[in-house]
C-alpha cells in the first residue's frame, strides 16, 4: 500500500492506494495526525484503495475524532464497491460524510 498527503487551501488531502490493512495502518495514522491542528479538514481520496479491514477503518474514527474534536470535517471520496461493502457491513458509512469523486468534496 502506498499513501500522499499533502496540504492545499487548509484541506488535508490523502491519497490511499492498496490495501490498508494491519501492517500500514498505524505508519498512515501518525503521518496524518501528525499533520493535523485544531480546524484541519481532512480529504480522502479513496478511488485507488482496493481493501480495508479493520484496523485501516480504525485509522480513519481516529482521524475523524481528531478532526472533530479541533473543530474540522473528514471527507471520503471515491469509494470503491469492494471496501464499500466492509464500511457498510460494520455500518461504519453512517459516520462519515462519504461523496462520489474528489470534486464533490465540499467543506
Amino acid at each position: 500500500m502506498a499513501w500522499t498527503v499533502s496540504e492545499d487551501s487548509g484541506v488535508l488531502n490523502v491519497a490511499i492506494e492498496g490495501r490498508f490493512v494491519a501492517a500500514v495502518a498505524p505508519a498512515l495514522r501518525d503521518d496524518v495526525i501528525s499533520k493535523m491542528h485544531d480546524g484541519t479538514n481532512v480529504l480522502f481520496d479513496l478511488s485507488k484503495m482496493v481493501h480495508i479491514d479493520s484496523s485501516g477503518l480504525g485509522v480513519l474514527v481516529q482521524v475523524l475524532q481528531k478532526a472533530k474534536a479541533g473543530g474540522g470535517k473528514v471527507i471520503l471520496a471515491a469509494l470503491q464497491s469492494g471496501p464499500k461493502i466492509v464500511f457498510d457491513i460494520t455500518k461504519v458509512s453512517r459516520v462519515f460524510d462519504i461523496v462520489p469523486s474528489v470534486e464533490d468534496a465540499r467543506f
